[in-house]
């Protein structure tokens, strides 16, 4: 179906990009063949790491010419495959395109090239007393890959997700040509819109080089409250009490004693409180002290009313990075307590999240694997790992498929979605299909196609 990669292909590609940022055979590290999970593995034939539009341009002219399949690659943080070369090709790798280019105080924009990390953003808009709402747990992942993914995080609650952030984006399309989607408008309405169809197409439909992203004022303000409950249904069942009580905290995340013992062991620093089986963490912000005390106040009135143990107001800096350093380590937490996990992220209705976590609790019992689980309480999107620990191969992979396939009918059944932030990548797509079905599937097919004819842009990704 695809050619293969010529040497006469490679002078071509170090002719764009320069020799010492195109790499073959045993130049590319085996990093490159897999991502966070690497539950998915296969090698690119050459890496090209690219700093300019212009480069990446270049490189699809030939791609498009030679149908040579293409892959772009951030920082690898990804947990589905999205950016694991499949059909071997170019990976092309875009962290070095790494730039913040313009900060328009006026229209409350900043422009960035596609490299810039999630940490990177978040300290210069702060720095410049603005904020980037959108807050994935992953703080080292790239700009372009958040985007790709639409991703999340714990902020997604009173803020919303990395689409309601992209005002406009510059990509190149597979056959090289460099296309603007979108302006630095706060409205839009001609025509459709084509580039909230590139955000979360996992680089499958065009390549993104420079976005323009929404920022907000700095709240003066911001207050966490870890509030711990005798048991998990107690914890969950107060969000959507909390939303009826005509207060939105920015931030509410849902966690288990297991779990945040698995993050003490792994960061070496204790929690500030272990003794209870389930917890919820809020954060409150706004411009005055009064206000967020008031809310802060409230939310936790009604958590003691409703069965919580207790309320513990996070305002110094040595307790908020006890408890959000714990938070933010749970996933390598979880990684490295076990041999090989994958993970289900699941997006349900919030008053369905206790239903959803007590099923997962019934699964890991029947199949006698150990599941635990954190996420989003506010939002429905949870975080569900399926550990290995001392399975034999076999063993391990027959149970890890029927955990998934449990686990994303019991999603759909409670009116849920396969993914909530990650995507879908190669390692999800078939679940992808059964719940969609044919018509919707093949809408996405056909968007597909006609931004990418020859299927060369990160072919067998999403519903291929």
């Amino acid at each position: 179906m695809y050619n293969k990669i010529t040497d006469d292909d490679i002078l071509k590609l170090k002719s764009i990009a320069g020799e010492a940022n195109v790499l073959t055979g045993d130049e590319i590290n085996a990093d490159y063949a897999h991502d966070e999970l690497g539950g998915i593995e296969k090698m690119p034939d050459v890496l090209v790491r690219v700093h300019t539009t212009e480069e990446v341009s270049e490189i699809m002219k030939l791609a498009w010419e030679k149908n040579i399949p293409v892959t772009v690659r951030g920082s690898g943080t990804g947990l589905v495959g999205a950016a694991v070369p499949v059909c071997g090709g170019i990976l092309l790798e875009t962290v070095q395109m790494n730039k913040i280019l313009e900060l328009d105080s006026d229209n409350l924009t900043v422009t960035v090239q596609p490299g810039v990390l999630l940490m990177e953003l978040a300290a210069y808009a702060e720095e410049n007393d603005f904020l980037y709402p959108p807050d994935p747990g992953e703080k080292s992942a790239t700009i372009g890959g958040n985007i790709s993914t639409n991703a999340g995080g714990m902020r997604a609650v009173k803020y919303g997700v990395t689409r309601d952030y992209v005002r406009a984006l510059t990509v190149v399309m597979p056959n090289g040509e460099i296309v603007k989607l979108g302006a630095k408008v706060a409205k839009n309405s001609s025509g459709y819109s084509l580039k909230d169809l590139v955000i979360g197409s996992e680089g499958t439909l065009c390549i993104i080089t420079e976005a323009i992203l929404k920022l907000l004022p700095l709240p003066k303000v911001s207050v966490s409250l870890l509030v711990p409950f005798p048991d998990m249904k107690s914890a969950i069942e107060a969000v959507p009490q909390i939303f009826r009580s005509k207060i939105t905290p920015t931030a509410i995340e849902y966690m288990s004693r297991d779990t945040i013992l698995f993050a003490e062991d792994y960061l070496g620093k204790k929690f500030p409180d272990k003794k209870n089986d389930a917890y919820i963490l809020l954060t409150f912000d706004g411009n005055s002290d009064e206000q967020v005390e008031a809310d802060m106040k409230a939310v936790a009135d009604l958590c003691l009313e409703i069965g919580a143990v207790d309320a513990y107001i996070v305002d110094t800096e040595e307790r908020k990075k006890s408890v959000w350093s714990a938070r933010g380590a749970f996933l390598e937490a979880i990684k490295a307590s076990t041999t090989e996990m994958d993970e289900c992220d699941v997006v349900v209705p919030v008053n369905k999240v206790d239903e959803f976590i007590k099923f997962t609790h019934t699964l890991s019992e029947e199949m006698k694997v150990r599941i635990p689980s954190f996420g989003h309480a506010g939002d429905g999107n949870l975080h569900v790992y399926i550990c290995r620990d001392a399975l034999e191969k076999d063993k391990w992979e027959s149970t890890l498929k029927i955990c998934f396939d449990r686990m994303y009918d019991m999603a759909e059944k409670l009116g849920g979605l396969v993914s909530g932030e990650h995507g879908i990548g190669y390692a999800k797509k078939e679940y992808l299909k059964k719940q969609y079905g044919n018509t919707p599937v093949e809408i996405m097919q056909g968007i597909k196609k006609v931004f990418d004819g020859k299927n060369i842009l990160n072919p067998e990704k999403i519903c291929f």
